[in-house]
Formats: structure tokens, sequence, C-alpha cells
């Protein structure tokens, strides 16, 4: 029998909450407001910068009388085997829920990248292989999977997906990110929400808003986005993540744009996120992201001006542990510096979110410790979903003379630091990577094939030799004759390069992780310039968690392949390829340059952005965003929509320009700037075997009142299609996708010509529609159509 209204779940949350709130002393408001890292280092030493400055000393016992917002990272601090985990969880909740005059239990989060963050825990691809599988459905399902994880150990609250565009990739985070264009960004971040929240766990936006941007690509440096490219290309993936996936909290970033730190921004936290987008969650803190404003943004001049920056702002949660959201908080109020209010505004957020979660509810027990049995959180269904995510984001970026497959019995060198090391495969946010560096001598936990071990398995007649060549980064070339005697004595050498991940220059890749230019790590470039001077065929593996240039051994290689830390099933879906039991169809999120400093430089340039006759330094890829090879053929065939348009001049790498589209001649079909378009092609395997095609569509807008990207993705769709298979997309165009910020900052639809571009990447353009907007200028806002629909019919037989 329910004894107070704010127990009865028959009852609006709202109502809820309207009747706990007043009940409640400042004390237990702001209790609600802050979370408790148990078990964080304070030595220096730990998994979150400054961890050592900004953890506070507390009572446990008495912190918990007045009751606790969250618990950090039970699981993803050291190894704890999982059910153990979830029993010492539980009764740590059935802790706080004693202890408080209300018995509200507390939201216990973890980090989900690349899956939980737990010892024994699935380790999936990267969110950059994501991106690089252009496959929103299959990334769903992981998020469902991960999510599943989260809750059979009574977690609630995940802090993923990252949905930063990448503006420069010398910065470490890349490897978190899905790719440097915002529509893929935020489709497939999307899907990974809708997978986590379907399972019932809150999903966080990372990180919001800019961080990507930072000058120099210093992680953490100030950034320089402008208001049009923070409007257009950072905040989209953002709004399609609250809008179309539900995601019910935002984790605000470290950085600052323009003079004001996203934490200390009430125009970016209150206006544009609730007031314009209508976001009713939670806003929290990333990790000691409150502190930072008064310790390295100095905005703020003591704790308690540091709480009221923050809270005023709209940050409801401080994490990862309490220091400014308790005493100095309540101090604060009591003393008239910070209106009560303001708690009330965040405790309210919270508890609405604790109530939609089921922990305001009379029956809502813990389970008990001892009902907790055995946990597998790396099952079976788990690995098979891992593989199908490594094996659609490996990238073939070259096969010149069909090298690849290899032959089943040749004899093949396998040279490289990352060929038999286990870790190759995973990123930063990995538990392996992330914590168990400060824990040596403890298992992995789980099973990580190396593609070493995975290519002798894979060709199980074929004499495969290894030695290491090198280290990752050390400069020590003592082992180069070694590889160019193995290499010589092979038909062909497998060289295994790349990054190893870790966190604040432990790594060469990850979080602080970050570089002054694209060259391969180490003297790895100097040992692939050994092995391809012995004139044995060489196949360059990358396994990395960010582009590296290549243009130095462009024509000079027998195939590439590109995967981006493919997570514990990354080795057999590797060898796969290599092999050829696997077509590849990964497709490049981000750009591959040509030359280590010819970067900072994405694919969505404006015209100055582009090669031109102005300076001697050309910045076009090596490889284009959206770029990907196959093992099959596709035609692509009965395009209707516009007219056909012949395939450019071809580049160095084979990819058509889009100089061939650019002055496309026909008649535009006019529509009105709230209006749509229809535009299909069928596209049919040609070869011998099943493969998959990505069918892109680009919008190039030849003349707008600010300047525009040359072209941009607004819309895909991947086709998994058996040999002599066809089948027709059609995609909707909505004029809305071409909207973008004017001078006066207003989300526009403006009238006038636009082409629409289907290819197979960003450079290769195979037909194009022209369409001419009527109409008025048409200002848009949150309501905006935000994606693009398609409609697949399979085994289409073309027109009658």
């Amino acid at each position: 029998m329910t004894t107070a209204p704010w127990r009865d779940p028959a009852l609006p949350a709202t109502a809820r909450v309207d009747d706990l709130l007043p009940r409640m002393t400042l004390e237990e408001k702001t209790a609600q407001l802050y979370g408790v890292w148990v078990g964080a280092a304070t030595d220096g030493d730990g998994v979150a910068p400054h961890q050592h400055d900004m953890t506070a000393d507390y009572d446990w016992n008495e912190l918990i009388t007045r009751g606790l917002g969250q618990l950090t990272r039970s699981f993803g601090t050291a190894p704890v085997d999982p059910a153990l985990g979830a029993r010492a969880l539980a009764l740590a909740q059935r802790r706080i829920v004693a202890a408080g005059r209300f018995g509200i239990p507390a939201v216990a989060h973890e980090e989900c990248l690349a899956g939980f963050t737990a010892w024994r825990a699935t380790a999936y691809p990267v969110p950059l292989a994501w991106g690089a599988a252009f496959d929103p459905p299959l990334v769903e399902e992981v998020g469902r999977a991960i999510g599943r994880d989260l809750r059979a150990v009574g977690v609630h609250q995940g802090l993923a997906p990252v949905l930063d565009v990448v503006r420069d990739p010398r910065w470490g985070r890349v490897e978190e990110t899905i790719g440097e264009d915002p529509y893929l960004v935020g489709t497939v971040g999307t899907a990974y929400v809708r997978g986590l929240e379907s399972a019932g766990v809150v999903a966080t936006l990372k990180h919001f808003a800019g961080y990507a941007s930072s000058a120099g690509a210093r992680n953490l440096a100030p950034v320089r986005a402008g208001t049009r490219e923070f409007a257009d290309v950072t905040l989209p993936p953002f709004e399609m993540a609250l809008r179309e996936g539900g995601a019910r909290s935002v984790m605000a970033a470290y950085t600052e744009r323009d003079g004001v730190p996203a934490s200390a921004d009430p125009e970016l936290l209150t206006r544009l996120l609730r007031e314009e987008w209508g976001f009713t969650g939670t806003v929290v803190a990333d990790y000691f992201g409150i502190g930072f404003l008064q310790t390295l943004h100095r905005v703020a001049g003591t704790a308690a001006e540091t709480a009221h920056v923050a809270l005023a702002a709209g940050i409801d949660v401080e994490l990862p542990t309490v220091k400014y959201y308790g005493e100095a908080l309540v101090a604060a109020v009591r003393a008239g510096e910070v209106a009560e209010d303001l708690v009330d505004r965040a405790a309210r957020r919270v508890l609405l979110q604790k109530c939609e979660l089921g922990l305001l509810d009379e029956d809502w027990r813990p389970p008990s410790p001892e009902s907790v049995e055995s946990i597998d959180l790396d099952p079976a269904a788990n690995r098979v979903l891992a593989r199908r995510l490594a094996e659609e984001s490996v990238v073939l970026l070259d096969n010149p003379d069909g090298l690849l497959p290899l032959a089943p019995d040749t004899r093949v060198a396998v040279v490289g630091p990352r060929a038999a090391d286990a870790l190759a495969m995973l990123g930063c946010y990995s538990f392996p990577s992330h914590v168990l560096p400060h824990h040596p001598g403890v298992e992995t936990g789980i099973e990580i094939p190396t593609l070493l071990e995975s290519l002798r398995a894979e060709l199980p007649d074929a004499k495969v030799t290894f030695t290491e060549g090198c280290d990752v980064l050390d400069p020590d070339p003592s082992g180069f004759p070694e590889a160019v005697a193995r290499t010589a004595e092979a038909d062909v050498c497998v060289a295994v390069l790349g990054d190893r991940a870790g966190l604040f220059g432990r790594g060469t890749s990850g979080e602080g992780c970050d570089v002054t230019d694209l060259n391969l790590p180490g003297v790895q470039g100097e040992l692939l310039d050994a092995l391809v001077a012995t004139g044995v065929p060489v196949v360059l593996v990358l396994l990395t968690g960010r582009p590296y240039a290549l243009g130095r051994w462009h024509g000079r290689l027998g195939a590439v392949v590109q995967a981006f830390f493919p997570g514990e099933e990354g080795g057999p879906a590797v060898a796969g390829v290599l092999s050829g039991r696997v077509n590849p169809s990964g497709r490049l999120p981000v750009s591959v340059p040509r030359v280590p400093g010819g970067q900072p430089w994405t694919y969505l340039q404006p015209p100055l952005g582009l090669a031109g006759e102005v300076s001697n330094l050309d910045p076009t890829p090596l490889y284009p965003f959206g770029h990907g090879r196959s093992y099959t053929e596709f035609a692509w065939e009965d395009f209707t929509g516009g007219p056909a348009v012949e395939d450019g001049p071809a580049t160095a790498d084979g990819a058509a320009t889009t100089d061939g589209a650019a002055t496309v001649d026909g008649p535009a079909t006019e529509i009105g700037t709230d209006g749509a378009h229809d535009l299909s092609v069928t596209v049919r395997n040609t070869g011998d075997r099943a493969g998959a095609e990505v069918v892109q569509l680009y919008l190039h807008d030849p003349v707008a009142s600010v300047t525009r990207p040359d072209v941009r993705l607004i819309g895909y769709r991947r086709l998994e299609l058996a040999a002599g298979e066809s089948a027709r997309v059609t995609f909707r165009f909505h004029a809305d996708l071409s909207a973008f910020t004017d001078r006066e900052g207003r989300r526009i639809v403006e009238p006038g010509a636009l082409e629409l571009r289907l290819g197979t990447s960003s450079a290769q353009v195979r037909e194009v529609a022209r369409v001419r907007l009527t109409g008025p200028v048409r200002e848009v806002g949150a309501g905006r159509r935000l994606l693009c629909e398609t409609e697949v019919l399979r085994n289409y037989g073309g027109p009658a």
C-alpha cells in the first residue's frame, strides 16, 4: 500500500516529483545532484584527467544519510568479476536506501563507448568502425546488447555515444567518434541511442558541444569553430539523437568556445538544448568538468561560485564524485549566494528521471546479493554481433592488381608490431586498454584472437612466418633486417601496422594522445619502406584509431586494408578479408590524407578549402570520405530523378572526381522550398559472389548566400546483394535537408539550384539530379526533417 503520492506509480511522474520535492531538505535535494566514485584513485595515476586533484574526501556512511544521486563506475574502475560486482552494487544500493530518509536508490552509471567497460565484457569495434560499416540497424542491435548487459548487473545509465564530428584527425579521440560527417555521425549515433534506450538504459550524448574542434587538435584546447560551423556541423548529430533517438541525458563538454566554457554556457545548455530543442532529461558534467571551471578555465574563484556558474548554466549532476554540489553549494544557498530555485530545478530533473527508471516506486528493491549468480558479459551472441560489425567495418582501400584474396597455399611473411598483439584490436575505452594497465598481471578476461593467429587459422595450408620488425612507437630499427629477410623468402608480405590505444600520452591513439602530424607512429613508415624495397608484394593492414597519410606508398603496395580498432573479433574479421572468406564492404568515415602535413582537413570544405591555384599545398585526400572497394562488381542502372552523368576523370586512386558532375546539362526539377523530390537507382551485383554496395547521396549547392561545403552527405543506404541480385533504392529528398545557417543565425531553406549526387564516395559521382527550389526563403526550426528516407525494392527487374 502506497504511503505517499510520490511513491504511487499510477500517478504521472510530474505529480509524484511535485509531491516529493517539498518534503526534502536542502541537503537531501543537493545529494541528488552528485555522484560518488567509490575506489577512485587519488595517487595521480587514475583513469580520468586531474583525478588526483579533484577527488574529495568524504565519509560514505554519513554521506548516504542524505541520499545519493549517482554511483560512478562500480565496474569500470578496477577488475571485478561481473557477478561479484553485481552483488556489491546491490549491497551498496541497499545501504543507500536504508540510510536515507526517503529510501531513494542511486543511478548507477558506466562507460559503454565500445561495449560495457567492465572486466570480462564484450569489447566491440570502436565507434569509428561503426561509421565505416554504414549500417545503423546493426549498430542499434549492438547498442541493445550492451544495454542488456548493463541492466543485468544493475546499471541504469551509459556514458555514450560520442557524437563529436571529426574536424582534425590529429586529435587523439578520433577513434571514439563516428566520422567526419554530421549526417553519418547523427544517423549511426542515433541508432546506438535507440538500442541502448530500448534496453532501459539512459543514453548520454557526449560531448556537448564542440569538443572535437579544439585548436591544434589538442585535447581540451579552446574551440575555434565559428557560428555557422558550430550550428551546421557540430550540433546536428546531437539534435538528431535527441529527437529521433530519444536520448535522456547529455554530457557537457570540457572545452570553451569563444571564451565561454560549455559547462558555464546557459545559451547552450538551457536556451538551445531545453527551450529550442525541448529536451527534458538530465545534463551531467564530464568528469571533474565543474571543477575545471575554477581550476582550468578560471571563470570562478571559489567553490561556491563554481557551483553557481555550473548550476545556472544548466548542469544538473556533478560527476564523477562530490566536491562542488555538496557542502559548498548548501553553504552558498544558505548564505543567499545561490538561489534555491536553481537547486530545485536540477533536483526535479534528476528525480523525474529516477521516476522514469522506477527508482521512486515503493516496491523497488535491488536484487538480494545472495541471489546474483554467475553473469556472462561476453556470451556467444555478443561475439556474433561483434564479429558482424567488425567484418562490415573493414575497408579495402586499394587492391589494384587483385592480390587479395590471398592464395590459400601461399608463403606469407607477416611483419609488424600489431600482428601478434591482442590489444591492437581495442580502443582506449575498452577495459583492457583503459583500466588493466593499472593492474599488471591481471588477465584480459576475454578471448581476443590476434591477426597472426587468425590468419594462420584462415589459411591452414599457407606457410606463415612472423617477425615484429619494430615497436609501435620505439624508434629502434634493429628488427628491420630480420623483417626484410623473412619478406624476401615469401610470396607476399602482410605488414600489420598502426596504433596502440592508451590514455593521456600512454598510447598513440586515445584520450590525450594527440599527434603533431599524420605520419605512422614511430619508425613504422621506415619499416614499410624497407619491406616494399624487397620487391615482394606487400599488403598493408592498418589497425588504427585515426587515418594516417599513405601517399608515400601509393602505387607501391599490393593492397591496403584499413580497420579501425575492430574489437575482440577483429582478428578473424580482418583475416577473413585477407583470405576472401569475407567480402569487404566498409567505407571510409574519415578521409585518408595523401601527405602527413596536408591536414587538418575533412571533406566538408567550401571552395577555398579545396585545391586551387592560390596555394602550392593540395589538401585533396588520397582516399576520400565514403571510399571502399569490394571483391565483386556492382552496376548502377535505371536511374530516375534527373539526367545521367558520365563518371568524371579518374584520380590516382581510381575514384572519379566531381568535376564531371558540376555542370550537368538538362532541365532541373522545380519544387518549393518546402517540397520533396524522389530519385531512384537500381544496383545489380554483377560479380560471382555476394557483396554490399553503399549508395551515398550528396548535396551540392552551387550558389548560396553564405559559403557552403562543396558536397555533403544527406543520405545513404547499404545494400547487401547476392551474386546476380539487384535492388532498387529510392531516396526521398526533402528541401529541409538543404537547410543551413544564414548570416543572421537563422536556419533557412534558400531558393535556387541544387544538385543531388548519387555516388560511391564523396568524390565518385554516378548519377545527378538537378533540382531548383522555388518560392520564398523559408526559416526552419526544431521540427524540420533531419533524415532522408529511403526505400528498397529487392530483386527489381527494371522498367516494364
